[in-house]
């Protein structure tokens, strides 16, 4: 991990920053990141993605819930999401984390609560992505994901390029035929479970991705890369990939030209919209993955 980023993880975690952040945050420039602090302003910025011929997922933030009331109401949050989006007619989904739905707590009383939302979602004909979080909690998310599955058609997982174990867990799960949203990884990790270079992360990506392929099952390839997006514009085409079989995705408010770019070629582009009042973790994470970042909220503070 590089010393920056590790910095900036580091000071996103002491109180006065927190503090500071989430008061002033949104107007200093994180809202370039999130989408809103609710659904009226989520859905505004999937409309505009739409007419850009960009799919989306939305995503409610909040994770590392340790009271059984608060996961019970982000499920309840999810719930009604389902509904607003099939009602608004924007083309969308959404993903969650496992620790927003109790994880920590009890990972039955999780897989019940996220039961509950994909099957809400499959009456719907909607889908419903489980991302992945830091790598302690790897096994009970592919648990859950693989006992879901088993049921239903319309979940999917994430996986992460910068740990050692993914090429591993993809083979593993090669039976469920997953839909995979391959993404490098952007928690604190130790160099004994993860790449610490970003060169080795890349080269696994694009294992993870081929492999996904290779076993006959959907890839997402979540990245921002430019060097990687061409690699797999080359991979797509020599190899004929038809897009039922992949898509780029990306976030929102990051690489929005090249977005635009590959959905006016083609190919099929989801971009994912965080939203919710919960967003400071995910902000965080966002400066950590590049630092420049820092610099466009600093800019921003510094404006008379």
């Amino acid at each position: 991990m590089s010393f920056m980023r590790k910095a900036i993880l580091t000071v996103a975690g002491s109180r006065p920053v927190t503090r500071f952040v989430t008061r002033y945050g949104l107007r200093l420039g994180a809202g370039r990141f999130v989408a809103g602090e609710d659904w009226d302003q989520a859905v505004g910025q999937v409309r505009t993605l739409n007419s850009r011929g960009i799919i989306a997922t939305l995503d409610y933030l909040g994770e590392s819930v340790s009271d059984r009331a608060m996961a019970e109401a982000a499920r309840d949050v999810y719930l009604d999401l389902l509904g607003q989006v099939a009602a608004s007619g924007v083309d969308a989904n959404v993903s969650l984390k496992l620790t927003q739905m109790g994880l920590d707590i009890d990972p039955g009383f999780c897989h019940e609560n996220v039961r509950a939302i994909v099957r809400q979602a499959a009456g719907l004909g909607s889908f419903v992505r489980i991302d992945m979080e830091d790598s302690p909690r790897t096994d009970a998310t592919i648990d859950i994901f693989r006992r879901l599955r088993a049921e239903l058609g319309n979940v999917g997982l994430v996986v992460q390029s910068y740990l050692y174990r993914t090429e591993k867990d993809v083979r593993d799960l090669a039976d469920l035929r997953p839909n995979l949203r391959v993404c490098k990884g952007a928690y604190l990790e130790k160099p004994d479970v993860a790449f610490p270079r970003k060169a080795d992360v890349d080269e696994n990506f694009k294992r993870v991705v081929l492999l996904n392929l290779e076993l006959g099952s959907k890839t997402c390839l979540a990245t921002h890369d430019e060097r990687i997006v061409n690699w797999a514009r080359g991979v797509i085409r020599d190899k004929g990939i038809s897009a039922d079989r992949y898509e780029f995705q990306m976030l929102y408010g990051i690489r929005p030209q090249l977005q635009r770019q590959l959905a006016s070629e083609g190919h099929p582009v989801r971009v994912y919209v965080p939203f919710g009042k919960q967003w400071y973790p995910y902000f965080t994470r966002r400066l950590a993955e590049r630092p420049a970042n820092v610099f466009f909220i600093l800019s921003n503070l510094l404006r008379p």
